[in-house]
């Protein structure tokens, strides 16, 4: 007989507030008391059975059609669109996840290796010097305008409106008043709300109208995924639809996990003076980002974007030691595998070395998801955070402007710096025998 795993017998309005103002501590809570698989049950959200077994993970990434598409925040369904990459089901998924997948792999990341720098760069040089700023504001300028040139390619300042929209749509969705309103109306109340439709409706314009200019004026010189969108077409051979092209271009610039994945890679290393003299070391040698590389890798292990991410069965499968029937939604908990003993020594401790020479596990860690729904840009987001990394850890030296560690804070889409990385950055004392080149990452 199906039966779901135990877990918290409160509310679940009150489940729900724990979701959303205390997601880490409660699941570490519920972890210690009901194991590796628990039921929360989420006003608007539903059931969802929590798993903290790798075992349990790879059968849920491995299980092919049988496993379908459930969204871990009810605010991005709306958001996305049931078009966009991320909520088709198979086989629609797949055949827009090949179409898009070039774009953020190969020689895709290669020819934007030197924007990525380039545009890190520019941020950095007009950053203010001996006062506290906040950092992770001025990582979603950096990783907006990146995926920006990568959707649009150059556009000499013509998508300006569209970079002012995209900043205020970002403010709204990271506001803690919206995500406070959205555990207790829920996701529709909240799109339906005034402050969303404000917000959301003038970027959805903006990208509609530059689709329609796209398709009136073609340029075969023209480069960038926006592109490729508007050439694509179905099966039978007509071109994608607007609405289609509205949920994957927002999928795309709706601001992403990368910014604060770089803001706490800063905080990290600026919390542990000896692991950021290395990191910049070997940025300035320029020959090798072997030790960038582990310290971005245990950011995400530490760091996770994103807490769980979230499955729908559509075949029955026994999952710790349950029978749970097709319909079951299941939660992979990365934060939950990513700080277990049992997978890694000290998990609490920041420790770039444990990933020096050995590779992370397939699911043990797993800040990107796993499976055929793995995050298509993850490879060209790891690219992306080396190279911003590098600029900065070239050009400035930076101070925590606190003593104190920064909390993990949720936001919209994933969990930031409860102080938003507030950092004094001066110049960085120009090295007697000159600076050295930069090789490419």
């Amino acid at each position: 007989m199906s039966q779901l795993p135990p877990g918290p017998r409160m509310p679940r309005a009150l489940q729900a507030v724990g979701w959303t103002q205390r997601s880490l501590p409660w699941l570490e809570r519920c972890h210690r008391r009901y194991g590796d698989a628990f039921t929360l049950r989420i006003l608007h959200w539903g059931d969802w059975v929590i798993l903290a077994d790798p075992d349990d993970v790879k059968k849920v990434f491995t299980a092919g059609d049988a496993v379908g598409v459930a969204v871990a925040n009810p605010l991005l369904g709306p958001v996305l669109g049931p078009r966009s990459v991320m909520l088709l089901e198979e086989p629609q998924h797949m055949r827009r996840r090949k179409l898009m997948l070039p774009h953020f792999h190969g020689q895709a990341i290669a020819a934007d290796a030197a924007m990525m720098s380039e545009v890190a760069q520019r941020e950095v040089e007009g950053w203010p010097e001996g006062e506290p700023f906040a950092l992770w504001p001025r990582m979603q300028e950096v990783t907006k305008e990146v995926v920006m040139r990568a959707v649009f390619g150059e556009d000499n300042g013509q998508l300006e409106e569209l970079r002012r929209r995209l900043r205020r749509l970002t403010e709204w969705m990271n506001d803690p008043r919206n995500l406070a309103q959205l555990a207790t109306l829920g996701p529709d109340r909240i799109v339906r709300s005034r402050g969303y439709r404000e917000a959301m409706g003038p970027v959805e314009e903006a990208v509609i109208e530059e689709v329609r200019r796209r398709r009136a004026q073609p340029d075969p010189d023209r480069v960038g995924v926006v592109e490729m969108l508007v050439q694509s077409r179905h099966e039978d051979g007509s071109l994608l639809g607007e609405p289609e092209l509205r949920d994957e271009l927002l999928t795309l610039l709706t601001d992403g996990p990368t910014s604060t994945s770089l803001a706490w890679t800063l905080e990290r290393l600026l919390r542990n003076p000896d692991k950021l003299e290395r990191a910049r070391e070997e940025a300035l040698a320029g020959d090798d980002v072997t030790y960038l590389d582990a310290v971005i890798k245990e950011t995400l292990r530490m760091r996770p974007p994103v807490p769980v991410v979230v499955r729908r069965l559509l075949e029955p499968m026994r999952l710790g030691g349950h029978e749970l029937p097709a319909g079951t939604v299941v939660a992979p908990c990365i934060h939950l595998i990513h700080r277990d003993q049992r997978w890694y020594e000290r998990p609490h401790e920041f420790l770039p070395e444990r990933f020096l020479g050995r590779q992370p596990g397939t699911y043990t860690w797993i800040p990107f998801g796993g499976g055929v729904r793995r995050c298509l840009a993850a490879s060209y987001a790891e690219m992306e955070m080396k190279r911003v990394l590098r600029a900065i850890l070239t050009t400035v030296e930076l101070r925590p402007a606190s003593d104190r560690s920064e909390r993990m804070r949720k936001s919209a889409i994933s969990f930031s710096p409860d102080q938003s990385g507030l950092v004094i950055a001066e110049p960085r004392q120009t090295d007697p025998a000159g600076p050295r080149a930069l090789a490419p990452a």
